[in-house]
């Protein structure tokens, strides 16, 4: 298997960019660029397209290095913008730099090796990392009896934990905005604005827009956030956390959104009894998660961003709906996700009907 999940990324909700066709990957140039980066002559194999990548495209690249510091056998990924990129992602470069310092603050990813930015050697940036073993897969890592759910949720607990220790200033990272507003008052007014922009009202998604506004915490706390770290964007391997992936949304906003999108119905594959992604009771992974930073995960705040996690994921969907149907990218995948919204409508409904149910 590859770092490549398995799983489409969720991404951020913006206007798709276009991108050149990439059926295939110019061997000829890319081998003598892999000469120069790994300082030997390389032979290479054809390149293979990994499943998964809606946003991204992932190739699995074996390479040889005959000579050098770096001889021997190399399983790589080439990761480059697919065709219909998404524009709120990270560029190719941007990417690379997030994954640096998140394996510089001792969180497993695959190892950074090189970055492209040059789109005239393949037609687009790109960049490699390490292959790592395992799959992503979440409708299956969910349901298969030789994980440890409990142990494994308390690993990436303190994964994101590691994370969220990263504070601006970065070196390297200057490229990430932090935002005028606080977290959640400028997510409500960035996600209210991709709303708008849709031919077609949701009162729902208003209403519950309305809920995230009215109840925003004023926090401005402030911490790298992965923004997709969900089940479906880590590798295990023989029931062993191998790699986070999916790096294209990291933003500066604060550590609970990154824990309310792990824990959102949505992102646990039909496993709803088990509240952290799909694979153990959601004090697991706050166990894990409190081990390293410090602090108390509070129920009631992570219930405020789970709600935020629905409202994102459902108008992303409503935007990968409408690029089918409007013909500017005719894909089944597309037109499922779009009809997905009327369910995350009702979960909404329901998600804050019993927050307000508990406070009454």
């Amino acid at each position: 298997m590859s770092a490549a999940a398995d799983e489409p990324s969720a991404a951020q909700h913006a206007v798709p960019r276009r991108c050149g066709p990439a059926a295939v990957l110019d061997v000829e140039a890319l081998a003598p660029w892999l000469g120069e980066q790994l300082q030997g002559e390389v032979r290479l194999a054809p390149p293979r397209r990994l499943s998964g990548g809606a946003v991204q495209e992932n190739w699995a690249l074996d390479v040889e290095v005959r000579d050098g510091p770096h001889a021997g056998a190399h399983a790589l990924v080439l990761r480059a913008d697919a065709p219909s990129a998404i524009a709120a992602s990270l560029s190719r470069g941007e990417e690379f730099a997030v994954l640096q310092a998140a394996q510089l603050a001792g969180v497993t990813v695959p190892e950074p090796i090189a970055v492209c930015e040059d789109a005239a050697l393949l037609g687009r940036p790109f960049y490699l990392m390490r292959r790592v073993a395992g799959s992503a897969a979440g409708h299956r890592l969910v349901r298969d009896a030789a994980i440890d759910g409990e142990a494994l949720a308390a690993r990436l607990g303190v994964e994101l934990a590691r994370l969220h220790a990263l504070r601006a200033p970065i070196p390297g990272l200057e490229f990430l905005p932090e935002p005028d507003l606080a977290p959640a008052a400028f997510r409500v007014h960035t996600y209210r604005g991709y709303l708008d922009a849709l031919a077609r009202p949701r009162p729902a998604l208003e209403w519950a827009l309305r809920w995230l506004e009215r109840f925003a915490p004023a926090d401005d706390t402030l911490v790298l956030c992965h923004g997709d770290y969900r089940t479906g964007n880590y590798m295990v391997d023989g029931g062993r956390l191998t790699g986070i992936l999916d790096w294209e949304f990291a933003a500066w906003s604060h550590p609970d959104e990154d824990l309310g999108w792990f824990c959102a119905r949505c992102w646990r594959f039909g496993r709803d009894d088990r509240e952290a992604g799909g694979i153990a009771p959601r004090k697991a992974f706050y166990r894990g998660y409190e081990s390293v930073c410090g602090r108390t995960v509070q129920r009631e705040a992570i219930a405020y961003w789970e709600v935020m996690a629905t409202v994102r994921w459902a108008v992303l969907a409503l935007q990968q709906g409408e690029r089918h149907c409007s013909g500017e990218q005719r894909s089944l995948e597309l037109a499922l996700t779009g009809r997905m919204v009327p369910e995350l409508e009702l979960d909404l409904l329901e998600q804050i009907e019993r927050i307000l149910g508990v406070a009454a």
